[in-house]
């Protein structure tokens, strides 16, 4: 398994009994860079009445911060904060701008209100999946290359180099919850004549059908 995080931030834009709610959606990977994207936000929106704010950073969601900056307590970082949380997003910050439109909202209606912008703002972005995976090297005579090609397109296991010489040295990526059986299922593809040997693991996801190694 792996986690969710925004490649690609994006913007969307509710509007709800006249107050206009934009949300901004960037990625993040510290406090410090969430810290300086906020403010970015309330300098570009200096006019706004209200930049609400919400950002969750590391692997497992260890960080988390909201603000409601003058809404109601309760009523805008943290309604932001949820939909992070149950979307599974990490390493990612959110600012809600809103504009007021004369219309009280009531606490119930500024939650809806925030968190249906969050989400406004996160289907505006491209969200990814990244994956725990390791890279495994293979050497193997020409006879066995077809059958590992076969096998590897059969299992959609990327394959990140091929080097031909007297024999072949193929370099795949694997995540880490399929090593064992991978090569289980290499050897007996090569009737045990290929060598195997592991290489550093990484992070990485698949965008557009690439492989991006992080």
């Amino acid at each position: 398994m792996g986690y969710h995080v925004v490649y690609e931030g994006g913007e969307g834009e509710i509007t709800e009994k006249k107050s206009r709610f934009i949300a901004t959606v960037r990625p993040v990977h510290s406090e410090e860079e969430a810290a300086a994207f906020i403010n970015e936000m309330k300098k570009k929106y200096w006019d706004a009445r209200h930049n609400c704010s919400a950002f969750v950073i590391g692997e497992r969601q260890e960080l988390t911060r909201c603000s409601d900056d003058g809404e109601p307590a309760q009523t805008a970082g943290r309604p932001m904060l949820d939909v992070l949380l149950r979307e599974g997003i990490t390493d990612t910050a959110v600012v809600v701008t809103r504009y007021f439109g004369g219309v009280l909202l009531g606490t119930g209606g500024l939650v809806r209100a925030y968190q249906a912008a969050t989400q406004a703002g996160l289907k505006a972005s491209k969200i990814i999946e990244k994956l725990f995976g390791s890279r495994l090297m293979i050497h193997t005579d020409y006879n066995g290359l077809g059958k590992l090609q076969y096998l590897f397109g059969q299992q959609g296991t990327a394959i990140l180099d091929t080097e031909y010489g007297a024999d072949v040295t193929m370099t795949v990526l694997v995540p880490v919850s399929d090593k064992e059986k991978l090569v289980k299922e290499i050897t007996e593809q090569t009737n045990g004549s290929a060598a195997m040997e592991w290489g550093a693991d990484c992070v990485y996801a698949v965008i557009d059908k690439n492989v991006v190694i992080f």
